[in-house]
């Protein structure tokens, strides 16, 4: 249920829920707790459809009723009660149906910060709330995604609110968060000193030589000699990997993009033209490499889709720099894999289901294997693609 804006931690003094008065937001967040762990007890109410499966104690840990419930949120019907109106059939209500294009970017700060498939952006929406609604209606969007509807008819004001409902837990717990209360000053204290204490254990992780053209002026600067290579360091923003491809007729290894890729026009070639035997191949006619190395979190011998580094996008001062990876970023890497078995990444397998478990047959079976090895020692976010 959307209160985008509303920063009820912030408030010391008594707050306001659904009618009723509490001495604190914690008073408030406490009652409702009590509340939904009761409602939890219920054998019918676990046995609504698309419940999720989880504890008391997680669901309950992940909860902040009645704004957001990490199930089906009991407290639905008094949101509905308070904050909206009965239908009265002598109203007469009447609105011709909204035909003009709607075209919005998804540069907005809002709209990135998470992705999700199918996202809309909130400003799209904003068009459509706006002319079916007014003030104070109530917004009801039944498959919320990471909850773009209720962000809409917050921007929009005059009273409107909004209820977001998803099967996918995660899809509500995102929407929770871009539209529930946040402590800006102490989300921004806890990442800088995350970020500083991860520099200053692995000072070298992320340094890479700057060596590169700057982003979007390759055409200019791509050959651009160095005269003391690894003089100035850059800091590495993320990394593009590659699936090494083999060609089906003379069976030479590539990586992918180093075929299909034209780095100094930036463009994918409309030709993919094998560089040891020069035959010509549609995509789809290349295979899939595979090597089987020792997982160094599982200690087993584990097979998976052969990637490499292939690109590197990293920072000097303010400016954005690319280059391919020299011997340093691979020794770099290589460190960071003899290393990741110290550090403590979670082992967690892949959970059954046919989404879940499309990726296996790439060896993507345990979460881990959806990082690469520099990400798993330290947590840090290199950017990581296959050709796909």
């Amino acid at each position: 249920m959307s209160d985008l804006f509303q920063n009820h931690a912030a408030k010391s003094g008594p707050v306001e829920c659904l009618g009723q008065t509490f001495p604190s937001d914690e008073a408030r967040r406490e009652h409702y707790l009590k509340l939904l762990a009761e409602k939890l007890k219920d054998p019918a109410f676990r046995k609504i459809e698309g419940f999720p499966i989880g504890s008391d104690e997680d669901i309950l840990a992940l909860s902040d009723p009645p704004y957001y419930t990490a199930c089906p949120n009991p407290f639905i019907e008094d949101f509905v009660r308070h904050y909206g109106k009965p239908y009265d059939s002598s109203v007469p209500y009447s609105k011709e149906p909204f035909a003009a294009d709607v075209s919005e970017g998804k540069n907005d700060p809002i709209y990135n910060a998470h992705s999700y498939h199918t996202k809309v952006p909130h400003k799209a929406i904003m068009r459509y709330i706006e002319h079916y609604t007014k003030a104070n209606d109530v917004v009801l969007d039944g498959f919320c995604g990471t909850g773009m509807t209720g962000v809409a008819a917050a921007h929009l004001g005059e009273g409107r609110s909004a209820v977001l409902l998803d099967l996918s837990p995660i899809a509500t717990f995102i929407a929770r968060n871009l539209n529930g209360s946040l402590d800006a000053i102490g989300f921004s204290s806890a990442a800088t000193k995350l970020v500083a204490d991860i520099q200053k254990a692995e000072k070298t992780l992320y340094e890479t030589n700057h060596t590169g053209w700057k982003v979007r002026d390759r055409k200019t600067v791509a050959h651009k000699h160095y005269k003391n290579p690894g003089a100035i360091k850059g800091e590495v923003e993320f990394v593009l990997y590659s699936d090494v491809v083999a060609c089906s007729n003379c069976g030479a290894q590539h990586p992918f993009y180093s075929i299909a890729v034209d780095e100094i026009e930036d463009s994918l070639r409309s030709v993919i033209k094998c560089p040891s035997c020069g035959v010509v191949a549609k995509e789809g006619d290349w295979d899939t490499c595979y090597e089987t190395r020792i997982d160094p979190l599982l200690n087993a011998p584990h097979k998976e889709a052969k990637t490499v580094p292939v690109l590197i996008n990293y920072s000097v001062g303010t400016s954005r720099f690319e280059k391919l990876p020299d011997d340093d970023d691979l020794s770099a890497i290589r460190s960071a894999e003899r290393d990741i078995s110290r550090v403590g990444f979670p082992i967690v397998d892949l959970i059954r289901g046919k989404e879940t478990q499309r990726n296996v047959p790439r060896g993507i079976t345990h979460l881990h294997h959806f990082f690469t090895r520099r990400f798993q020692d330290r947590s840090a976010t290199p950017r990581s693609m296959n050709r796909s």
